[in-house]
Parts: structure tokens; C-alpha cells; sequence
């Protein structure tokens, strides 16, 4: 984010974690990232590792002790909820562990995502669903089950 001209990251690039993640995706994202194939200096990012189930989580844990030695200059950022620290992936890792506090302003944050979803030529997409012809938007409710 130190220029607004940086690319946001690519699908390879970042794992989404849930309950369902299953192994083979993991084993498959930690293989991109530790294994050195040219692919440039790209960071890779897993989001929500603590909600990976306890069986991936080992197996995830026993392809990273394998795999870091193919390459001393991998970039893996695993980011968790605090609240669930206690969990298997964090306690792993909790001697790389950094409590992060956002260094830019939340203003400065949405307007370089902005410039990044931004639909370039306004047409009847469904990106005029959202402000300022943004191909993306987020739906919330504090009410469950309001047909979002």
C-alpha cells in the first residue's frame, strides 16, 4: 500500500481459511509459497488459520517444517483472530507471532481500494449495483437471515 499503483494480490497469493479447508488446499498454497520457482516477490498471506480443523492444522504444520528449507526467502503472513490465539496454528507459530495495529488511516485504506475496484466504464454491470461503481461491496446486517 505505499503507492496506490501496487497491485492488490493475486488468487495464488492468499488463502481464505475456514472449517472446510481441507488439507490438499493447504498443502497446495504452502507449496507456492515455500517451494522457489521464479515467481517473482510475492507475499503470501493465509487469513484465518485458526479456524483450520485440528488434523490440517498438524498436517499444515508438518509440510511447513518439511518445505521451509527449500527456500530461505519465502514471505508467509498467517493472520488470526486474536480471540482464538489458543488455537493450534497460532500456538505454533506464536514465537513469529506480532500484534499488528493498522499504520495507515482508515481514509487512506478505502481510497486505495478504491482506486483498485473502481469500475473503469460505467455500463449496466452489475458493479452499478454498488457505490461509485465499485465492482465490490460489502452487505452486512446485525440481524441473521434478512435475505442479504
Amino acid at each position: 500500500m505505499n503507492s496506490p499503483y501496487q497491485p492488490l494480490p493475486t488468487f495464488d497469493e492468499v488463502l481464505l481459511c475456514t472449517p472446510q479447508t481441507t488439507a490438499e488446499q493447504v498443502g497446495l498454497f504452502l507449496r507456492r509459497c515455500l517451494i522457489p520457482c521464479g515467481g517473482g516477490e510475492k507475499i503470501y498471506t493465509m487469513l484465518y488459520a485458526d479456524e483450520l480443523s485440528y488434523d490440517v492444522s498438524c498436517r499444515a504444520e508438518e509440510l511447513f517444517q518439511h518445505l521451509q528449507h527449500c527456500n530461505s526467502t519465502y514471505r508467509l503472513v498467517i493472520l488470526c483472530n486474536c480471540e482464538r490465539e489458543h488455537s493450534y496454528i497460532p500456538s505454533v507459530f506464536s514465537q513469529y507471532k506480532v500484534h499488528m495495529i493498522p499504520q495507515r488511516q482508515l481514509a487512506e485504506i478505502q481510497h486505495y481500494l478504491q482506486h483498485h475496484y473502481r469500475v473503469a466504464q460505467p455500463s449496466s454491470s452489475a458493479a452499478s449495483v454498488f457505490k461509485d461503481n465499485m465492482c465490490v461491496g460489502i452487505v452486512s446486517s446485525k440481524r441473521a437471515g434478512v435475505g442479504k
